[in-house]
C-alpha cells in the first residue's frame, strides 16, 4: 500500500516539476523575446531623436541668420535716401549746386582798376554746394541791366563749405562817358535760372555797360580788368 502511494508521489512530483520546468522556460523565452524586441526597436529608430532645436530669433521676430532688405550705407537702397542710383545697384553722392539762398553773401569795394566791387560768397553752415563754372548773374537798376564777361575763359568749378569762400570781381561801369546811371544796390543770383536771387547793397554806384568776372578762390584773382 506505501508502495502505491509512494509512486502515486513520485508521479505527482514529477509531473509538478515539469509543469514547473515547462512555465520557468516559458517566462524565459518571453523575457528573452521581449529584450530583443527592444533592441530591435532601438536600432531602427532615428539617429536623432530628440526634438529639433529651433534657431533663436533675432530683436525684429526673424531668425538670427536674416537680414533686412535695406541697408544704411546709401549702396544699395540705404536709408538715409542719400546719392542716386546708378543702375548698377549702387548709390553715388551727387555734388548739389549752390543756390543764392545756400550761400552768405558779402562785398567790399576796391580802388584797384578804376574801382570795382569785390563779391564774396561763403557756404552757410552746414552747406557744402558747388558753384559752377559760369560767370555769377549780376543786375542792375529796375530795368535789369546784366554784367557781361570780364574774362574771356570760363573759371573753374568752386566747392563752398566751411571757410571756403569764393570771390568774384565786378565792375560797374567801363565806359568813359557821361552816360550813366546811378544805383545803390545790385542783384545776384547763381545762374539766370537761380530762383531766389539776392539784393545786395553796395553804396551809391555809377553803371554803365558792367563786367564782372569768373568765380575764383583767391581775391587777387577776381580784379575785372577791362
Amino acid at each position: 500500500m506505501f508502495s502505491n502511494r509512494r509512486k502515486a508521489v513520485l508521479v505527482s512530483a514529477a509531473v509538478i516539476s515539469g509543469a514547473l520546468l515547462m512555465t520557468a522556460c516559458e517566462d524565459g523565452d518571453t523575457d528573452a523575446g521581449a529584450a530583443r524586441d527592444s533592441s530591435s526597436a532601438a536600432a531602427s529608430a532615428p539617429a536623432s531623436a530628440s526634438a529639433p532645436v529651433s534657431s533663436p530669433a533675432s530683436a525684429d521676430g526673424g531668425e538670427s541668420g536674416d537680414k533686412g532688405s535695406g541697408t544704411t550705407d546709401g549702396k544699395t537702397g540705404g536709408t538715409d535716401g542719400s546719392g542716386v542710383d546708378t543702375g548698377n545697384g549702387k548709390r553715388e553722392p551727387v555734388e548739389q549746386s549752390c543756390g543764392a539762398n545756400d550761400i552768405t553773401w558779402s562785398t567790399r569795394s576796391e580802388s584797384q582798376a578804376g574801382g570795382y566791387i569785390l563779391l564774396m560768397a561763403k557756404a552757410k553752415s552746414g552747406i557744402t554746394c558747388y558753384l559752377p563754372a559760369a560767370l555769377p548773374t549780376v543786375a542792375f537798376g529796375s530795368d535789369g541791366t546784366e554784367a557781361g564777361p570780364a574774362e574771356q575763359a570760363v573759371g573753374q568749378q568752386v566747392k563752398l563749405s566751411g571757410g571756403t569762400t569764393a570771390y568774384a570781381g565786378v565792375n560797374p561801369k567801363t565806359t568813359n562817358t557821361d552816360a550813366y546811371k546811378e544805383l545803390d544796390s545790385i542783384i545776384v543770383g547763381v545762374g539766370n535760372e537761380d530762383p531766389n536771387p539776392v539784393s545786395l547793397e553796395v553804396g551809391t554806384i555809377r553803371v554803365d555797360k558792367p563786367v564782372v568776372t569768373n568765380w575764383h578762390t583767391a581775391p587777387a584773382d577776381a580784379v575785372p580788368f577791362s
